[in-house]
């Protein structure tokens, strides 16, 4: 055999292997777009509806709101105002700023966290001076600063509705065994170019279709890392944050269940944040997303399959977690397909079965995922639909084959330090009038 045709068999391998890889991924999806249909069609859905009931306010427990920042000077000063408005007993109500900040951030935050100590909040302000364990650190470090039962989560470019505390929490009080709830996310600036709409698209895939589907069908999913309620018994069962891995959520949502907890969905309230508005933003976010996953899968793959949990439970985790293979696999694919269209003189009619098949998947699970949440969430025209549908194949082609290396070098054991989703803010903080100190922290923070 000579080198070339050793080289189109290898290639020919690696296209097998990518084949496979995203038949696992969208037969996982396929399987909850069945679910969704079977629900419709028979009206009979898996689970029960989350049942929250009202509690009176001599009911309601203390709970803390932890906001970890770092350099986000923009966005500080209305987060806290933000989280200060929840309808809450403010006896109950505990807010942490928890700053990991090396610009501005702090001098502005300061002034917004004596605005409304003085207004009767209790707001504290931890600054640390070093990023030990990132954001899975800050938040172990503000845990340490409070006893409250329950605890909210919300990155800065989140906006909870006054309400949010009031819907979710009393699911959790109602269910002893629920160690969070997570809320659906909605995005404020999903419209401002065609990059947030795909994103926009997505994420109401993921909520509406995959995070609601797996609850009520009993699968695991995931705590999303913010706009999201954690019963404070549950993290410490399960061993509390961990920073070995850079998606810390998805670690600690895997150690509850394996440690006998489950987690609970709220589709309403929606909480609102931002997604990234340059491709460039985005990969970053997506990146550590992927290599995050990875880290989880080599930690923690192992011991959801030693659980003891019925085989269709182990495999609905595995492809949570496996899920952000998708990306190497697609990488893995159109790379060797490249490379065999070439050796062959551009015949790719002997791979023709391959393209056919990884074709008509993605259109089916891209449609399948998608087009109900944008129609019941009233998102816009077909028109605009199918063409924002139609960006996310070269958008995904892109991210796939430029993070494949750092995601393969993560598979073998390399670390890399969190890094913050840059993100540009509609959410403008709308400054008192009569609040000088912060208009003179703002301005001197532009300058830093």
């Amino acid at each position: 055999m000579s080198f070339v045709e050793l080289f189109r068999v290898l290639c020919e391998i690696g296209l097998v292997a990518a084949f496979c890889g995203l038949l696992f991924v969208g037969g996982g999806f396929l399987i909850l777009i069945g679910i969704n249909i079977f629900e419709q069609a028979s009206g009979f859905l898996l689970g029960k509806r989350l049942y929250a009931p009202v509690l009176q306010d001599a009911d309601l427990p203390h709970v803390l709101v932890q906001i970890p920042v770092f350099n986000e000077p923009a966005m500080v000063a209305d987060c806290l105002r933000s989280a200060a408005a929840l309808d809450w007993p403010k006896d109950r109500l505990h807010i942490q700023l928890l700053d990991d900040s090396t610009d501005g951030t702090a001098a502005i935050a300061d002034v917004a966290v004596r605005a409304l100590r003085g207004q009767g909040f209790d707001i504290s302000h931890l600054h640390r001076m070093a990023r030990r364990g990132y954001k899975a650190g800050a938040l172990d470090a503000g845990l340490a600063q409070s006893s409250a039962p329950f605890v909210a989560i919300l990155d800065a470019d989140f906006r909870p509705p006054a309400n949010w505390l009031r819907a979710v929490i009393p699911a959790l009080i109602a269910d002893p065994n629920a160690s969070f709830v997570q809320s659906r996310c909605e995005f404020a600036n999903y419209r401002t170019n065609w990059l947030t709409r795909a994103q926009g698209l997505m994420f109401d895939a993921h909520f509406v279709m995959e995070q609601a589907t797996r609850f009520r069908a009993g699968w695991l999913f995931q705590f999303n890392g913010t706009g999201g309620v954690w019963r404070r018994a549950a993290i410490t069962a399960a061993g509390g944050w961990s920073a070995d891995s850079l998606c810390e959520d998805l670690d600690l949502t895997i150690r509850a269940e394996i440690a006998g907890w489950h987690g609970l969905f709220s589709m309403e309230p929606a909480v609102p944040g931002l997604v990234p508005d340059k491709v460039s933003h985005w990969q970053v976010q997506q990146r550590r997303w992927s290599n995050g996953f990875v880290q989880v899968a080599r930690k923690l793959l192992s011991e959801v399959w030693a659980a003891e949990w019925p085989v269709w439970r182990k495999l609905s985790a595995a492809f949570l977690i496996l899920i952000q293979t998708f990306y190497p696999c697609v990488a893995l694919a159109c790379i060797t397909l490249a490379l065999c269209a070439f050796i062959r003189g551009g015949d790719l009619a002997p791979y023709a079965p391959i393209v056919e098949t990884i074709a008509a998947l993605i259109l089916i699970v891209g449609i399948g995922m998608t087009f109900v949440p944008y129609v019941i969430l009233g998102r816009g025209s077909v028109w605009r639909y199918l063409a924002t549908l139609g960006s996310l194949v070269p958008l995904m082609i892109y991210l796939s084959v430029s993070n494949a290396p750092s995601i393969l070098k993560t598979v073998f054991g390399a670390s890399e330090t969190w890094k913050r989703t840059p993100k540009t803010t509609p959410f403008l903080d709308v400054l008192p009038a009569n609040d000088q100190q912060l208009n003179e922290a703002q301005s001197g923070s532009a300058l830093i």
